[in-house]
């Protein structure tokens, strides 16, 4: 007798391993720059240059990007930029060098303070994460069959319980009659990586004033933000949807004129090709805005009068598929005695695949004492203070952080900034979610507006957008070998010839023809049954089956 086995490609979630790391240093103010008097806005980048596996732990290198706009002693306004580097080991137990490691992080927080007018302090909180998978192959049987047999042919196909089948399967003895064996085949459902991989797609755009807006003098503060990203897998390729968010403050080229900006939303679409990329996998797929770039140029007449954009996003790339596969679950012969030889298999089932939108809306007051005269622009971020599985869903807890850019009455200092953060809660639905589930969650933002109220009130409302993934890992048995052998008839005599059997609670026809050395063909016929369906309390007629081999 042979096994037919068969290659099974499984995903494995090994988990997750994070750290927090402090970044603190002090930037001196150029000679060529003027005195701070106050810090206006700040922003931060972390860019990762290195990932990599360095025996039980990961090595993370990068450095934090960050920029203020600072009003100058006199006035006007003027911007300072830095970097801090970083090298990280993180620790991961039971780290392969095979494994596929991936790595999110989140810049929790930065202050920029100024420590006198000629030196600026810059601290942050970065969270680095990695998330590790491993790819294991295993082999499995999915079917018998003798020596030399060119294959089996099944009597009595039937559906039976919980998606397994049964069937007789005959394969050619050593003698001239066949040898009939019986054997229960499942299907098991396993997810696995398809398309692993990172890739870029660049994003190039020419903004033009307006016929109000004075030439441009000189930029001093620029910024470029991604929001509401979609990618979709199809056929070879990948396409993607979003919009890039365009601020910038510049002098006019009338120093007499007063400091303008500009904001304009830059709506993206595309595709990029993905070899092994097909429509109905399901992507996890993060991006992140790794390039940006802001220029001045002039237009047609040569006048500074045009804004050229240059923007590199970074896409992690996951897709996976599910796939069924059939495998032997037991078997057994009126004729030998077998005795299945199993291993344990790991591997994840996609739970659920979701985004779940939640819409954010509060009214809070600016810290003003002047008169707020408008809005010029809001920009905000989604930080996640707390993620747990709870009854069929995801409990999400988090902060939408906004900061706000705004013109005063005060001529001194006409432009002011202020932050808000606005606590947020919402339940994704995951059905079947436990405390085992690994879940792979990516926070955006969809919708942000400001808009005035009266007097120092402003009303916010947003969307976030939630996308993630939940794995369940699963355990299952599967059957690597048959050990065979004879008969025992002892064993065998002790069992009635003809017994009438009441079904209990859990039995199947499989285990009862099983057990009681008979086959489910039989047991259908001798009680003509309409199909393999029995219930509890049903009454049997069972025929003991005395093959010879």
């Amino acid at each position: 007798m042979e096994l037919i086995k068969k290659q099974i490609h499984m995903n494995q979630w090994k988990g997750t391993a994070s750290t927090q790391i402090t970044l603190d240093d002090d930037f001196i103010v150029p000679d060529t720059m003027d005195d701070m008097e106050q810090v206006m806005l700040h922003t931060g980048e972390v860019q990762v240059e290195q990932v990599k596996n360095q025996g039980d732990k990961v090595n993370v290198k990068g450095h934090l990007e960050f920029q203020v706009l600072y009003r100058r002693e006199g006035g006007g306004l003027q911007t300072l930029g830095g970097n801090i580097p970083f090298e990280e080991l993180i620790n991961v137990p039971q780290l392969e060098d095979k494994d596929a490691v991936s790595l999110t992080w989140v810049l929790e927080d930065l202050n920029t303070d100024m420590i006198h007018s000629r030196k600026l302090g810059v601290q942050a909180i970065v969270t680095l994460q990695v998330r590790i998978e491993a790819v294991r192959e295993t082999e499995a049987a999915a079917d018998v069959k003798a020596e030399g047999d060119t294959g089996v042919s099944p009597e009595h196909p039937l559906a039976f319980a919980e998606g397994e089948t049964s069937g007789l399967l005959r394969t050619p003895g050593t003698g001239s009659d066949p040898v009939p064996v019986e054997t229960l085949k499942r299907r098991i459902t396993a997810a696995s990586m398809a398309v692993r991989g990172k890739d870029t797609y660049r994003i190039r755009e020419e903004v033009g004033l307006t016929g109000g807006k004075p030439g441009i003098g000189r930029l001093l503060w620029r910024e470029l933000k991604l929001r509401d990203v979609s990618v979709k897998p199809l056929d070879g390729r990948l396409h993607l949807d979003g919009e890039l968010t365009v601020f910038v403050i510049y002098e006019a080229e009338d120093e007499n004129m007063p400091v303008q900006w500009v904001e304009e939303i830059i709506p993206f679409s595309g595709d990029m090709e993905a070899e092994g990329a097909k429509e109905d996998l399901i992507p996890m797929i993060t991006v992140r805005l790794a390039h940006r770039e802001i220029e001045a140029k002039p237009d047609y007449d040569g006048e500074m009068r045009e804004l050229e954009i240059d923007g590199v996003l970074e896409l992690d790339i996951r897709l996976y598929e599910e796939t069924d596969t059939e495998l032997l679950s037991d078997v057994y012969s009126n004729s030998l005695e077998l005795t299945p030889e199993r291993r344990e298999a790991v591997f994840d089932r996609i739970l659920t695949r979701n985004v779940c939108r939640s819409r954010i809306a509060e009214k809070v007051k600016l810290p003003q004492a002047e008169r707020i005269l408008q809005i010029c622009h809001n920009e905000g971020v989604i930080k996640l203070d707390e993620v747990e599985p709870g009854e069929n869903c995801l409990k999400i807890e988090g902060v939408l952080e906004v900061t706000l850019l705004y013109l005063t009455s005060d001529d001194e200092a006409p432009v002011q900034a202020a932050m808000e953060q606005i606590p947020f809660k919402c339940s994704a639905e995951a059905r079947g979610i436990n405390e085992d589930s690994i879940y792979q969650l990516d926070a955006g933002l969809e919708q942000l507006s400001a808009v005035m109220m009266g007097g120092d009130m402003v009303e916010i409302k947003a969307v976030a957008a939630l996308d993630f993934l939940v794995l369940q890992p699963v355990k299952e048995q599967v059957i690597t070998g048959i050990a065979s052998g004879p008969v025992d008839f002892n064993k065998l005599q002790e069992l009635p010839g003809i017994a009438g059997y009441i079904v209990q609670s859990g039995d199947s026809l499989w285990s009862i023809a099983k057990k009681f050395h008979t086959t489910i063909g039989n047991i259908i016929s001798a009680n003509e049954l309409a199909d393999d369906q029995v219930k509890p309390g049903q009454r049997l007629l069972l025929v003991k089956e005395v093959a010879r081999g």
